[in-house]
């Protein structure tokens, strides 16, 4: 094992409060692109494309299904590094529309026997004009980048079109699709949008400001009608996809959870898996799905495709596995789809359903 292998660093990182060892990581990305030889190396040993994995979507090619989940780039300063990391493509966020400081610390922990994280985050971010620069310099990055926005924690129920409207319109010509974020359970009153009426409306406001396609990300705590029925109700309003899912309140699937925060990683796997499947046993063939959650391995990667998803992501495994993880992932999916006799990712999305 090399001195400078993520496990190595792991041990160091480990050592640290979560909230500061995520810290420091991200100042070796933002330095990673300026140093073209090491940023070469780390793509060389980590970046995995092949015919069998490239698709093309919004008109740009994802060399490989497996994307970064929005949440460890909150500001749009990591984009230029995710490919050596692995990474097909990235999704950047969550922002808001203006700068906010998050949930009082602590509130990020490491639950660590489980292979898991819970967060309190509360979408701290530098605000949208912040990302807005950030995207301005990417003249001629052709990445795969998706931009996940939510609400500001201070502005009310009322008045959240307000921030999603505002959001859409500083985005629209930057990025590759829109998240919208109405699902994570560290602002107040936020999962609180995923009825029919505000997503309805939003969704028609969103689709008369871009032709961006736009996604709708859904908590894994609602029962499979109610996400299959949110998900159409979507649909039907101009959304071009979903994704599923974001962190899980289900504090019932460990004795060391906190009483507040998200739990993601390998605890969610189920869970989320579980929700996707009925989700891409209703939608695979109406609509484009992307699955995050838990996802540790390419078996697991591979049994999501099948549900139906067209991409996958990474977040909390990241922190327990590295980059090496991506590739593995990705390496693992060419010799599963070769295994089941599939000569392209495309026949083996939604198999299970036909």
């Amino acid at each position: 094992m090399s001195i400078c292998s993520y496990q190595n660093m792991k041990k160091l990182l480990f050592k640290l409060d979560p909230e500061t060892a995520h810290t420091l990581a991200g100042i070796g990305l933002r330095i990673l692109p300026y140093c073209l030889p090491m940023m070469r190396y780390f793509k060389n040993r980590h970046y995995v494309t092949h015919p069998m994995l490239s698709q093309e979507y919004f008109g740009i090619t994802f060399g490989n299904p497996v994307g970064l989940g929005a949440g460890f780039d909150k500001n749009g300063n990591y984009i230029t590094a995710m490919p050596a990391l692995g990474f097909g493509y990235t999704e950047i966020g969550t922002v808001t529309p203006k700068p906010q400081d998050g949930n009082p610390k602590p509130r990020l922990f490491r639950l660590i026997e489980e292979r898991s994280i819970q967060n309190a985050m509360g979408f701290n971010n530098k605000g949208s004009e912040y990302m807005l620069r950030q995207l301005q310099k990417l003249y001629f990055l052709d990445y795969p980048i998706g931009i996940n926005i939510g609400k500001n924690k201070l502005t009310s129920e009322a008045d959240a079109l307000s921030d999603y409207e505002t959001l859409l319109r500083q985005f629209k010509d930057y990025g590759h699709y829109v998240v919208i974020n109405i699902s994570s359970p560290n602002t107040p009153g936020l999962r609180d949008l995923q009825n029919e009426a505000f997503i309805t409306a939003l969704f028609e406001l969103a689709k008369s400001i871009t032709a961006k396609p736009i996604f709708l990300k859904i908590a894994p705590d609602m029962t499979a009608e109610d996400a299959i029925n949110l998900s159409k109700v979507a649909i039907a309003a101009g959304a071009s996809g979903i994704i599923a899912t974001n962190t899980t309140i289900d504090y019932t699937l460990t004795t060391h959870a906190k009483d507040f925060g998200g739990i993601s990683g390998a605890l969610l796997t189920q869970k989320s898996y579980e929700l996707f499947r009925e989700l891409g046993r209703e939608l695979h063939d109406k609509t484009m799905l992307i699955s995050v959650g838990g996802i540790d391995s390419a078996e697991e990667a591979y049994r999501r495709i099948r549900a139906g998803a067209s991409l996958v992501q990474v977040y909390s495994m990241l922190v327990y596995e590295g980059p090496k993880l991506i590739k593995e992932i990705n390496e693992g999916l060419i010799t599963l789809l070769q295994k089941d006799g599939f000569t392209h990712i495309s026949e083996a999305i939604g198999a299970d359903w036909k």
